[in-house]
């Protein structure tokens, strides 16, 4: 089951392969970069303390990457002020006609598959749009792996190739045109290769699991496939430079938002979901509703199942409100597609509900009028300026 990417997008869906469209590019090698490693400032993040409280194995894990995410930034940021700049980023510097090409045809993807969202990355400065494409076509290509017209055929070992040509591609050796666009992009932004390798990890969960015992093992899972993805994009949508928030809080509120996205695919698909043998909602809760794999199967809405919705979508509603505290600390020109999806997105959570909690026949959608409805409130909301307390 996909998440979602860049805080927002879901890579899922069936489309033509992404897997055929060029040979191999030629190899560049690339300098490795040195960051220091990240001081734990805080042993309990936003998520874990302020919106749910699942084993602290899950979030510990999870928090470690955080941290090393933002360890990143962090440097990026004191070069910046420094103004320190590395060859690569230099001023005029292209790379070259083909990888032009390749950074168009990752546009055209997003264009197609993600129109709303592509919208908005026309409004951020053309290397970090191009780069947020080519993170796009990465995660849809992963997902498509187990989601795709080809999952029938896809085994463990077929993911530890796509881990192998991931490590390939970090080292500068792509495999193809849409390689290449994401090897130039992460050589020129702090992104590490953990949340990649984890999204991965996500893609092997669906291949051997189909129930979570509880919301500890939910939530990994929704790290996985989701909220690696605002670990991904962080680095290059950018932080206001005004923004006094930590740079953990911002990644926080990535993964809040990769993990509210999710959680909103889950209680979305419900039925779908069932009739391809998985059920991702947390058994435990499930038993303590009076509810059975059994019901589910059954799809018969009962005041015990809409009891259990209610409790799903409101825990669903914390993780998006956390995530929206972090929005307004991103640069000002990838604020307002964030935010357009962020609301759209949560509004699937008020369709489930005005569907009187049938997820189980009826699929939950956002229609265009309200989608339309929702963009200048969007970006009204971006115009927020960054906190300004330290």
């Amino acid at each position: 089951m996909s998440g979602v990417l860049l805080w927002v997008v879901g890579p899922k869906g069936n489309a033509a392969s992404l897997f055929n469209l060029g040979p191999r590019t030629s190899k560049k090698q690339r300098r490795p970069r040195s960051y220091p490693r990240a001081r734990v400032v805080s042993v309990v993040s936003a998520i874990s303390s302020s919106v749910v409280s699942p084993s602290r194995s899950s979030v510990d894990r999870v928090y470690e990457v955080v941290l090393k995410q933002a360890a990143l930034v962090r440097e990026q940021r004191r070069e910046k002020a420094l103004d320190v700049k590395k060859p690569e980023e230099a001023e005029g510097s292209t790379g070259g006609d083909l990888l032009n090409e390749a950074y168009e045809r990752c546009g055209e993807v997003c264009a197609e598959y993600a129109k709303t969202f592509y919208l908005g990355t026309l409004l951020m400065t053309p290397e970090r749009r191009r780069a947020v494409w080519a993170i796009y076509v990465w995660c849809r290509r992963t997902d498509e792996l187990v989601d795709g017209p080809n999952a029938a055929h896809i085994t463990p070992k077929a993911l530890d190739r796509w881990e192998k040509r991931l490590n390939d591609l970090f080292e500068g050796r792509p495999y193809d045109m849409f390689d290449a666009a994401l090897a130039d992009a992460v050589s020129k932004y702090p992104v590490d290769i953990q949340p990649f390798k984890d999204m991965i990890e996500g893609m092997r969960l669906d291949l051997r699991k189909s129930r979570y015992m509880n919301f500890d093992e939910l939530y990994l899972y929704c790290y996985y496939v989701a909220g690696t993805v605002g670990l991904m994009s962080v680095p290059v949508m950018g932080i206001a430079p005004e923004s006094k928030a930590s740079t953990e809080s911002v990644y926080n509120a990535a993964l809040a938002l990769g993990v509210a996205n999710q959680l909103t695919n889950i209680l979305r698909d419900v039925g779908e979901d069932a009739r391809r043998g998985r059920i991702y909602l947390p058994q435990d809760e499930l038993a303590r509703a009076g509810l059975s794999d059994a019901d589910i199967l059954r799809g018969k809405v009962t005041d015990k199942w809409r009891g259990f919705m209610k409790e799903q979508i409101k825990r669903a509603r914390k993780f998006f409100d956390e995530a929206e505290k972090g929005v307004v600390e991103l640069d000002a020109a990838s604020r307002w597609p964030v935010m357009a999806s962020l609301l759209l997105y949560k509004q699937i959570l008020d369709a489930i509900e005005a569907n009187d909690y049938n997820n189980f026949t009826r699929r939950a959608y956002v229609g265009k009028a309200k989608k339309l409805m929702s963009l200048p409130v969007a970006y009204g909301r971006a115009l927020v300026g960054p906190s300004t307390d330290g």
